[in-house]
Formats: structure tokens, C-alpha cells, sequence
């Protein structure tokens, strides 16, 4: 299936958010035993290190290389480049592998699943803003 570029900015914004909601769901339902002023910040730290560093980049990347395309229509699945699924693939498995694996203790789950479900989900809420501003630019053009 086919879409135009910036509905790929909207796939990418669903993927992400919907990510970052359910690694934000694990680890708030963590995080009652172990609600404390120091692993909030630990949270925030996580947060900050993932959407600085990781997210915000990853975002930008991603929302030029669509805006780049000149085919008016573009194959749904490129709202991500190959590195960038298997990125996802890689941190899926590692995430459900330390969960089930129990190596990582609740706490752990509960402070670094926080920041980093926050994270994913405001990098899909900065893809749901690319698509608005690409879809008015389209529509006043």
C-alpha cells in the first residue's frame, strides 16, 4: 500500500506512540512499590538521556528523509529506514527478554520503563506534529 510522504509522519507517530504507551504502562504498574523521590529522578534521568540524545535525533532523521521524497505517493512502510527496524526488533526482544528473563529487578523495570516509555511517546507526539505542520504546509500550498 501506497500513502503520500507525510502520512508516513502519522504511521510513524502511532508506531511511537503507541510504544511509548505500553513500555510507560509496564512501568508505571512497577512503579507503586518503589515510588520515591530518587527513582523519579532516576526516571527523569532516563528521559532526558533517551529523548536528548536518542528520540529527538531519531525524529529529526526520520521527518527530513520523508519530507526528502518526491514521489508523490511512497510504500507505508518507509516511515522507517532498515537500520531503524531492526533497531525496534533488537530493543523489543532485549526489553521482553529482561522481563521474562527476570534478570532485571522490579525496581529497575519500574524507574527505566517509565523514562523510557515517556520518552517513545513524546518522540510519537513530535512525529504527530511533523505530520500536522507537512499536511497544513500541503494544504496552503
Amino acid at each position: 500500500m501506497k500513502v503520500k510522504p507525510a502520512t508516513l509522519l502519522l504511521i510513524a507517530c502511532a508506531v511511537w506512540s503507541i510504544a511509548g504507551v505500553n513500555i510507560l504502562r509496564i512501568g508505571l504498574a512497577a512503579y507503586p512499590a518503589y515510588l520515591g523521590v530518587l527513582n523519579i529522578v532516576l526516571s527523569l534521568v532516563v528521559f532526558c538521556i533517551f529523548q536528548l540524545f536518542v528520540f529527538r535525533k531519531l525524529v529529526r532523521k526520520h521527518s527530513a528523509r520523508i519530507g526528502g521524497y518526491r514521489d508523490e505517493r511512497q510504500f507505508f512502510l518507509k516511515f522507517f529506514d532498515a537500520k531503524s527496524f531492526i533497531i525496534m526488533a533488537v530493543m523489543m526482544t532485549g526489553g521482553i527478554w529482561l522481563r521474562a528473563s527476570g534478570i532485571a529487578p522490579e525496581r529497575f523495570i519500574a524507574v527505566f520503563y517509565t523514562g523510557l516509555g515517556a520518552a517513545l511517546l513524546l518522540a510519537g507526539l513530535l512525529f504527530g506534529r511533523n505530520f500536522g505542520r507537512a499536511h497544513r504546509a500541503a494544504q496552503t500550498a
